[in-house]
């Protein structure tokens, strides 16, 4: 079950990406993407007739397990101990520079 892409491929999805690769990036991502295409098969013949598909990892009933905890209500910072250590705020909340330009 090999699923070897041709350089061919590999330039031409280069090309939909809008990348530029040299010809020792574009031999080395044809090894690695055959290898995960090759991988992908082989995922595709486990068999996995009665497994349902689940979001999470645990059982709803598992919640006690090391890392997890109930969720509980408790009360939250005041305004003012929030931003006590902000290096800069305006009008009760953090002031930050903007990050995108309009």
């Amino acid at each position: 079950m090999s699923n070897t892409l041709t350089l061919a491929e590999v330039e031409h999805i280069a090309e939909l990406a809008k990348l530029g690769l040299t010809p020792q990036e574009a031999q080395m991502f044809q090894e690695q993407l055959s290898a995960i295409l090759d991988y992908a098969a082989m995922l595709q013949q486990v068999d996995t007739e009665g497994v349902l598909p689940t979001a999470q990892g645990l059982d709803s009933g598992e919640a006690e397990r090391p890392g997890m905890r109930e969720d509980r209500v408790a009360p939250s910072l005041a305004q003012a101990q929030a931003l006590a250590n902000a290096p800069a705020q305006q009008d009760g909340q953090f002031k930050v520079h903007p990050i995108l330009d309009e």
